[in-house]
């Protein structure tokens, strides 16, 4: 099995004719992702060219393509300043699932958009996130395939290179993945790490769980609480930023360490408290992984 895509999800992607739209387009569909329908307003009518020459239909809003296509994910490729609007025709025309790669999108944009959303039913993963992937059956985003292989172990990062860093390491020892979801660095997301532990545990698939997070906020925090009180299943965590000086932003958005609750000291030692086993390196993640699982 997977969590939120799989074998299924039927995609749309806004934004398909720009410079990012198009590449990322080519390679979800070359991966097998069943990419039914584009959206780039005004160019309507017209097509886009896939690999092996597979063509999909171009529509100027969301709504004619859900209606035509029955389509139940989206991937957002649009710039910043219209990323939201997006978000919300999504959620309008129906859409479950609604993938924001778009770094930079203001947050009080992204506060209207999450709350239409939810509204509406609609599950928003990100913004500011490299997507997700359950090998084997469908990918959306940006997340690389060759890296990954299908397996046992589940992996949820808000840092999206740290994210290929990890799985690489996995498959290269021969351990897969059932899902690899990046959650976005932004200070204010959609699905959290809770959500996906959520949905991880009650997949029978998923027989162990990395966590990666970072510097800054309190998701780690409450992560850990909800793996102590709620999951059977072993946990590996790893917290980028363990050098970072207090006050200074490191990379994301959302990596702002306030007081000592968003450092990754006192983010490791909730993690231990917790029942985590805690990744000091990246390096160290295969290891905990095999031992968590008795491999």
């Amino acid at each position: 099995m997977s969590i939120f895509i799989d074998e299924n999800t039927r995609l749309i992607v806004q934004g398909i004719t720009g410079r990012d739209g198009s590449f990322h387009t080519a390679q979800m569909m070359e991966y097998g992702t069943a990419v039914v329908a584009g959206v780039t307003p005004g160019k309507g009518g017209q097509t886009f060219e896939g690999p092996g020459g597979r063509t999909v239909p171009i529509f100027n809003t969301m709504d004619e393509a859900v209606a035509e296509t029955g389509a139940n994910t989206s991937v957002i490729y649009v710039p910043p300043a219209f990323a939201a609007g997006a978000i919300l025709e999504a959620a309008d025309a129906g859409i479950e699932l609604i993938v924001a790669i778009t770094e930079g999108i203001p947050v009080q944009d992204m506060a209207r958009a999450h709350a239409f959303a939810r509204d509406r039913g609609a599950r928003v993963l990100g913004p500011n996130c490299p997507g997700l992937i359950s090998p084997g059956k469908s990918k959306v985003g940006i997340l690389p395939a060759q890296i990954v292989t299908p397996g046992p172990v589940g992996v949820i990062s808000r840092s999206g290179t740290l994210t290929y860093e990890a799985v690489y390491q996995l498959t290269t020892a021969g351990i897969g993945q059932t899902t690899c979801v990046g959650i976005g660095g932004d200070p204010l997301i959609g699905t959290n790490f809770v959500d996906c532990l959520e949905a991880f545990a009650a997949d029978a698939d998923t027989k162990a769980i990395v966590m990666i997070g970072e510097i800054g906020g309190t998701d780690e925090q409450e992560a850990a609480a909800w793996v102590r009180e709620h999951l059977d299943k072993p946990v590996v965590g790893f917290i980028a930023g363990q050098t970072a000086p207090p006050g200074r932003r490191m990379g994301h958005a959302g990596a702002i360490i306030s007081g000592s609750a968003g450092t990754a000291e006192e983010k490791m030692q909730c993690f231990a408290e917790n029942g985590i086993a805690v990744a000091k390196r990246p390096a160290d993640i295969v290891g905990l992984v095999r031992e968590a699982m008795g491999l």
